[in-house]
């Protein structure tokens, strides 16, 4: 009998999942044969969509691959042992963001040496996308549809309709 690949456990906020999430998870799924998706909620960061509204548009653009949506609180090497999974998928676009996670991965190491992270670069499409950027520009009136799966882009047009009225 053949062993099957490891899990992988990919967390983030996702405040809105963009395409370069969604490329990340089919890499992961590629690589790793299923995935752990992990919505975390980070106050911290003033998430525009709630913890419910992520972990839906997630779902729903998930629905077709090996993966499970989850939310999650806490530290993130917790939520990978209670679900036996070894290995932490991170995206890494720029060298700023590596300055970010080397040391949250040197630290997850501390805290659970038997986890590993692995870091996987974007398409270079994406390689220079963010949440934030995406956020900022549909509050000022502007629209980046082509970075964002369909029911994304509706929501976030709702939303800042919704505001502005």
């Amino acid at each position: 009998m053949g062993k099957l690949p490891p899990r992988a456990l990919y967390a983030g906020t996702f405040d809105p999942v963009t395409l370069g999430h969604m490329d990340l998870i089919h890499r992961g799924v590629s690589l790793f044969g299923s995935l752990l998706v992990a919505v975390a909620n980070n106050d911290a960061k003033s998430p525009l969509f709630s913890t419910a509204e992520r972990l839906a548009l997630l779902q729903q653009e998930v629905q077709a691959l090996p993966v499970e949506v989850i939310a999650m609180q806490g530290l993130v090497v917790d939520v990978a042992r209670q679900h036996d999974i070894q290995i932490l998928l991170r995206g890494v676009r720029t060298v700023t963001d590596f300055e970010y996670e080397y040391p949250m991965a040197m630290t997850n190491r501390q805290l659970a040496a038997e986890i590993e992270t692995v870091f996987v670069m974007p398409n270079e499409q994406y390689a220079y996308l963010s949440s934030r950027l995406i956020k900022e520009v549909y509050a000022a009136g502007g629209a980046l549809e082509k970075f964002l799966p369909n029911a994304v882009h509706r929501s976030l047009q709702q939303k800042f309709q919704t505001s502005s009225q």
